[in-house]
């Protein structure tokens, strides 16, 4: 390359975004949280490989859907012709994992998982082409009581997070035969107005037709609130169930609409199926979706097992959280080690390391570009850090055996220094941190603190 020559910028490819540190912060609070409930309900966690074998997809979701025919990151393996897909989401690949490793053997299981999922759509705001999803998938479960603790979960889950405005929506599908039923009706009905849909809708006529019910376009509203409704075709049993998981919400007190145009695009789902909605995201309001799907593991070639899940978009949800504001940027550090000379780095390379050994999180100065830079600068660096102190060890401080401790969050007269013995610092951070000052017992061995998140 010549010398004038400029290197070309590489650039994230559109629609996959990074995550940069001053979001990471919400991202690592979403899922902690989740994670907790998720514990707290007896979930454990399953991780699936992103990429799976093409036809997985094709079975699970359905070969006439939106995410097969349009969506999906499919390539051949170079190696050895396999054909493979990026997953587009990750219930058929939990599935999968769970015959294959037969774990419902020992009876039914809660699964929950986080991770990356990719669709290859026009990207916008919540939208993404790599987005995150976190989801529950609880198999081998029969009755309306674990579709109804899934939603409470969320609700919980929306709590915690200090979301609100979040409304959730209900419907039931019901069983193949009662849609088949339905679907004969609808596809008459449809036709019948054929000069109202638009092309999507007549593309989707007679192989997705109930899709066509949930409609965005203004024009044809109207005529899909007098479709033929769903519900309207539901058996005993499945209207049982439906009324069981709405009775277990009413006792919960979890308010609910029910959407009878509420339906799912994906093949493998019955009865249940429920979304968590927001007005406060523009067209992209859907921020959690789930519903049975007692077919799935079936037409995976298992025994029939019943099974019922949600996915929510990790990308909406932290757009949410920080449109909510009140959620503090969490310190970089407990501990800024700021020092100047050769001697003074070696001493604080040992002292942030003994720290460590404590349990504090410690940010050790190094030098930039620039240069070490100056007590002056350095300072400033504690100080942009967050830390609650600043350990400053310089030529004195080598020469005696001390360092400097300087409390950095007080206010401006509270910010005290003190000079502390080199092998008193731990103790002396410690006792600051547990609110004893220097006349706790120092009988604690690597007092572990973690802060907040």
């Amino acid at each position: 390359m010549s010398e004038n020559k400029k290197a070309e910028k590489i650039v994230a490819i559109k629609g996959m975004n990074d995550i940069l540190p001053a979001d990471a912060h919400l991202w690592e609070l979403f899922e902690n949280t989740a994670q907790s409930i998720m514990q707290s309900y007896g979930f454990q966690q399953i991780r699936t490989p992103i990429v799976e074998e093409t036809r997985l997809f094709a079975r699970a979701i359905g070969a006439v859907t939106d995410i097969v025919e349009k969506e999906m990151y499919s390539f051949t393996d170079s190696m050895n012709g396999d054909q493979l897909t990026l997953r587009p989401e990750n219930t058929a690949g939990v599935v999968r994992a769970v015959l294959e490793h037969n774990l419902v053997y020992e009876g039914p299981k809660r699964l929950w998982y986080k991770g990356q999922m990719f669709r290859h759509e026009k990207p916008q705001r919540g939208r993404y082409r790599q987005f995150h999803q976190f989801g529950a998938e609880a198999v081998g479960f029969t009755g309306p009581d674990i579709d109804a603790e899934l939603i409470m979960l969320c609700r919980r889950l929306w709590d915690d997070l200090g979301l609100q405005n979040i409304r959730l929506e209900l419907n039931s599908i019901g069983d193949a035969e009662e849609r088949a039923r339905h679907r004969v009706d609808l596809i008459a009905y449809l036709e019948q107005h054929e000069d109202i849909l638009d092309a999507e809708a007549k593309r989707r006529l007679h192989s997705n037709p109930l899709r066509i019910l949930d409609t965005k376009n203004p024009a044809m509203q109207d005529m899909v609130n007098q479709a033929p409704k769903l519900l309207d075709y539901l058996g005993a049993e499945s209207l049982a169930h439906f009324e069981g998981v709405q009775k277990i919400l009413k006792a919960n007190n979890i308010p609910f609409v029910i959407n009878t145009r509420l339906v799912r695009g994906i093949d493998y789902y019955n009865r249940t199926v429920f979304e968590w909605v927001t007005d406060e995201l523009g067209a992209q309001g859907t921020v959690c979706a789930g519903g049975r799907y007692d077919p799935l593991i079936e037409m995976f070639g298992g025994k029939p097992t019943p099974a019922v899940g949600f996915a929510m978009g990790i990308e909406r949800l932290i757009e949410l959280m920080k449109a909510a504001g009140d959620i503090a940027e969490p310190s970089q550090c407990d501990v800024y080690m700021v020092h100047q000379g050769e001697e003074a780095q070696m001493q604080s390379f040992v002292l942030a390391e003994r720290l460590r050994d404590a349990g504090l999180d410690v940010v050790l100065h190094c030098a930039a570009a620039t240069g070490p830079g100056s007590f002056k600068s350095q300072m400033k660096k504690a100080d942009a850090s967050g830390a609650a102190f600043a350990v400053i060890m310089g030529e004195d401080e080598v020469a005696n055996k001390t360092a400097s401790v300087k409390a950095l969050r007080g206010e401006e007269g509270e910010q005290q220094q003190a000079t502390v013995p080199f092998d008193g610092v731990v103790d002396h951070i410690v006792d600051q941190i547990a609110g004893c000052g220097d006349d706790c017992d120092h009988d604690h061995d690597h007092v572990h603190h973690h802060r907040f998140h």
